[in-house]
């Protein structure tokens, strides 16, 4: 990992390692509806694994898992070997709280803190369930009370999860990801080095924004570290979490415009994103809005006439196709604005494309 920037604040520095990736492509393939991804090809790689390992990784998705301070916290050089080598000297019991628990995360103590005792105890109960759902309840997308259960079922029986999260990681490393992990490497080795040159000549926010495909927020530059590191999976979104007190990671999207995530697929993704949002006349009537000003998702409700949660689906796949910048300040509501680079960018990668054919 490298340092950069020093004289700026926040501080900025560089990670890379395709087990960001190891891990961020379990998240995708188990959820592909987020990240514009097929369905059945997302089934079709999760059907390569025997049926019990396959359950234990949906388990493990299914319970929030995502990584990013194990990963972080690799050796070199940060390859999926590498995750599944530090993994094993971890004893099995204690792996899930591994991956998952984190000392200095306050606003997870009580959550953290009843998952410690449930698998102390080897055992839960009502009050534990009951503990756990008010405590989900706060977050945007509180889980279903069917996966807490799971959850506490698992940190009951640590040891067995331990052994056989690690039995089915390495089993989908050589069914798919070993091979995939020689596509990305290289992306992921330009895409930072792109990232670099734009950190000497960007304000930070503008930086974020690039990286982040049209995320403005201004809590991230009051961060006084920043970590950025490339993922080829999580393209067009971004994944971030405080590593340590100080220091932000933020996990951006590596994949090139003209690149799909199905390998072989000759069809970009994002210029299929794109095609496909400007099909829709109610999108394109919020994109003319947008381009007027900024707008919160309720102005733009009064505007077209449409309940908020029908507008907010079209903002996520303005979104999801890098249609739009996302502003998010010390105010209540996010406000949108449209981030028309990415309509010239689409009709340049149409061409291209158009004319590899000729």
């Amino acid at each position: 990992m490298n340092e950069a920037g020093e004289n700026r604040s926040p501080r900025l520095f560089w990670d890379i390692g395709t087990a960001y990736d190891f891990f961020s492509s379990l998240y995708v393939l188990h959820f592909p509806e987020a990240f514009g991804l097929r369905g059945s090809w997302a089934a079709g790689v999760r059907s390569r694994l025997p049926a019990a390992q396959r359950a234990i990784l949906d388990d493990a998705q299914e319970m929030g898992f995502y990584p990013l301070r194990f990963v972080y916290n690799l050796p070199s050089p940060k390859d999926a070997a590498t995750a599944l080598w530090a993994l094993s000297q971890i004893p099995s019991a204690e792996r899930l709280a591994a991956l998952t628990i984190c000392n200095d995360d306050h606003d997870m103590i009580i959550t953290q803190e009843l998952l410690r005792s449930v698998s102390e105890r080897r055992a839960w109960d009502e009050k534990d369930l009951q503990i756990l759902s008010e405590c989900a309840s706060h977050e945007k997308k509180a889980p279903r009370p069917e996966s807490l259960k799971k959850m506490l079922d698992w940190w009951a029986c640590p040891d067995e999860f331990g052994e056989l999260y690690l039995e089915a990681l390495g089993l989908y490393h050589t069914s798919f990801f070993a091979e995939e992990e020689k596509r990305i490497r290289p992306v992921l080795e330009q895409s930072l080095g792109r990232a670099q040159e734009l950190a000497r000549h960007m304000d930070i926010l503008d930086l974020i924004d690039e990286l982040s495909q049209g995320i403005q927020n201004e809590a991230f530059a009051r961060s006084p570290e920043i970590v950025f590191a490339p993922s080829y999976w999580i393209t067009p979104l971004i994944m971030f979490d405080n590593v340590t007190p100080q220091r932000l990671l933020i996990l951006f999207g590596a994949r090139p415009i003209d690149q799909s995530l199905v390998p072989g697929e000759d069809v970009p993704d994002a210029m299929l994103r794109v095609i496909k949002v400007l099909a829709d006349p109610t999108r394109l009537r919020v994109l003319r809005y947008l381009s007027e000003k900024p707008m919160a998702p309720s102005q733009l409700a009064r505007r077209l006439r449409l309940r908020a949660p029908t507008v907010l689906h079209h903002l996520n796949a303005l979104r999801l196709a890098g249609m739009v910048h996302v502003i998010i300040s010390g105010e209540d509501e996010k406000r949108y604005a449209i981030r028309s680079e990415t309509i010239d960018e689409t009709f340049l990668a149409l061409k291209k494309f158009l004319s590899a054919g000729v």
